[in-house]
C-alpha cells in the first residue's frame, strides 16, 4: 500500500477519477493511514460497519482529529454551526427520535403519497427550467449546472418546506452561499468566505425562524408547518431542532441531489448508447439511477465516524474514539460484490449499491432523490437534440465528500418543445 494514498484521493488533482485509487485501497481493505485514522473501502465491510451500532456518528465520540485531513478543510461542513446537531450527526436514541419526528411528515408510513403527489409539480419545474434554456438565446451551448441541476432540487425543497413563492428567489441565493462554503474557491481569500458564510447563516436563521413562527400560529400543509406544530409520541421539536431540521434538509438535499444529476447526464454522454435508450424507453430512468448510484455515487465517503469500542475488522483493530472513513464510492466499485464494477450496466441486477448509504443513517431523502434523478435525466434525453460533452473531463468541485462536476458545458443542435 502507498502511503499517503488518503492525500492522493483527497487532492484536486484525482478528482475526475479517484476510482484507481480506490482500487488500489482495496488491496487493503482496513487501511491505517500514517496519522491514525482507519479507511475501509470493501462493499462487505461497509456495509456490516453502517448496521452496526458500535459506530457512532456524534463527532464528540472522536478521541482526537489530530492528523484527520478533513479537519484541515479538505471538505467538513460546517454550514449549521450555531445550531444544534442534526440527526445526521447523532446516535441514538436522539438521532431516532429526530429522523421519526422529521419523517412523520415527509413519507411513510405517516405521510405515504407526498413525494408520490409532488411528481407533477416535479414535472413542471423541470419543464420550465428546460423551457428557460431554450429562450435564453444561446440554447447551443449549456451550462447544465448552472442553467438546470443547480437551481431544480433547490426549487423543490423551496416547495416541500413550503416557503413563499416570493422568497424563493432569496432562499436560491442563501442555498448558493452556503454550498459554495462546501466547495471553497483556493484563490479566494478566506476571510471573506468565511464572514460571508456566517452572515448568510444568520440571515437564513432569522428568516426561517421567523417562518416558523408564523406556521405555528398559520400551519398549512407544508413540511415546514408540519414540523413547527407536530406533538406526536416523540414530544415537539424545539425551534432551534426545526431550524436544524430545515438547514439540513436544504444542504443535504441540494448537494447530493446536484451531484446526482450531474454525474448522471456527464455518464450518459460518455455512453451515448444508454442515452439514445432512455430517449426511447423512459421508463429506463429508474434502473439508470440506481446504476449510477453504484456507478458515481454524489457522495463518496463518509468521514469521522468513530467505534465506541475496540472492534475487529477483516482481522485488524480499530480501537475506540479512532477516527473512521467509510468509502462507499470504493465499496461500490469492489469487484468481490459486482461483476466487471468499472462497467456502467443499468441493467445489472441485485444493484445493492451504498450511494445512499444504509443503516440507521441511510439517506433520509432518497425516495425525492431518485424521483428527481429520474424526472431530470428522461427530461434531458427526450428534449435535448444531439448533446454532447464539450469538455472532459469537465471542472469539478474542489469537495472530495461531495464529488461532482462544478459546470458541465455541453453543446445541442437545439431543444424539443415540450
Amino acid at each position: 500500500m502507498t502511503e499517503g494514498i488518503l492525500r492522493k484521493i483527497l487532492d484536486y488533482s484525482s478528482r475526475s477519477n479517484p476510482y484507481p485509487l480506490y482500487e488500489e485501497l482495496r488491496e487493503t481493505p482496513v487501511f491505517r493511514d500514517g496519522d491514525g485514522l482507519y479507511v475501509v473501502s470493501t462493499y462487505h465491510e461497509i456495509k456490516s460497519l453502517l448496521h452496526d451500532p458500535r459506530i457512532s456518528s456524534d463527532s464528540r465520540n472522536l478521541a482526537s482529529l489530530a492528523g484527520d485531513p478533513l479537519s484541515e478543510g479538505a471538505g467538513e461542513d460546517d454550514t449549521m454551526a450555531n445550531l444544534p446537531p442534526s440527526f445526521l450527526k447523532l446516535d441514538p436514541p436522539d438521532h431516532d427520535r429526530l429522523r421519526r419526528m422529521t419523517n412523520r411528515p415527509f413519507g411513510p408510513p405517516h405521510a405515504p403519497h407526498r413525494i408520490h403527489d409532488m411528481r407533477g409539480e416535479l414535472n413542471d419545474i423541470v419543464t420550465g427550467l428546460i423551457d428557460s434554456v431554450a429562450a435564453n438565446g444561446n440554447a447551443e451551448r449549456i451550462d447544465l449546472v448552472e442553467e438546470f441541476s443547480y437551481p431544480f432540487p433547490v426549487t423543490v425543497i423551496c416547495r416541500l418546506l413550503g416557503i413563499p413563492p416570493e422568497d424563493e428567489a432569496r432562499f436560491h441565493v442563501w442555498a448558493d452561499t452556503l454550498a459554495a462554503s462546501l466547495d471553497p474557491d483556493p484563490d479566494a481569500d478566506p476571510g471573506e468566505r468565511v464572514k460571508k458564510t456566517q452572515d448568510t447563516r444568520m440571515e437564513l436563521g432569522m428568516y426561517l425562524a421567523g417562518l416558523i413562527e408564523e406556521r405555528k400560529k398559520n400551519p398549512g400543509d407544508d413540511m415546514l408547518s408540519q414540523l413547527s406544530t407536530a406533538d406526536g409520541p416523540d414530544g415537539a421539536m424545539s425551534t432551534m431542532e426545526v431550524l436544524s431540521t430545515s438547514a439540513l434538509l436544504l444542504i443535504a438535499g441540494h448537494e447530493t441531489t446536484v451531484n446526482l444529476i450531474t454525474n448522471g447526464m456527464l455518464t450518459l454522454l460518455r455512453h451515448p448508447e444508454v442515452l439514445d435508450r432512455l430517449r426511447a424507453e423512459p421508463d429506463l430512468a429508474v434502473p439508470i439511477v440506481e446504476e449510477l448510484l453504484r456507478y458515481e455515487p454524489p457522495v463518496q465517503l463518509l468521514p469521522q465516524r468513530t467505534p465506541l469500542a475496540d472492534i475487529e475488522v477483516n482481522g485488524v483493530t480499530i480501537p475506540k474514539g479512532s477516527s473512521l472513513w467509510l468509502i462507499l464510492a470504493s465499496g461500490n466499485r469492489d469487484p468481490l460484490r459486482f461483476k466487471d464494477p468499472d462497467h456502467f450496466d443499468p441493467d445489472r441486477p441485485d444493484v445493492q449499491h451504498l450511494g445512499l448509504g444504509s443503516g440507521i443513517h441511510s439517506c433520509f431523502g432518497a425516495p425525492l432523490a431518485r424521483l428527481e434523478a429520474a424526472l431530470a435525466l428522461s427530461e434531458l434525453a427526450r428534449r435535448l437534440e444531439n448533446p454532447r460533452l464539450l469538455e472532459d473531463p469537465p471542472p469539478y468541485r474542489q469537495n472530495a465528500v461531495l464529488r461532482g462536476p462544478r459546470h458541465l458545458p455541453i453543446a445541442v443542435d437545439g431543444i424539443r418543445a415540450a
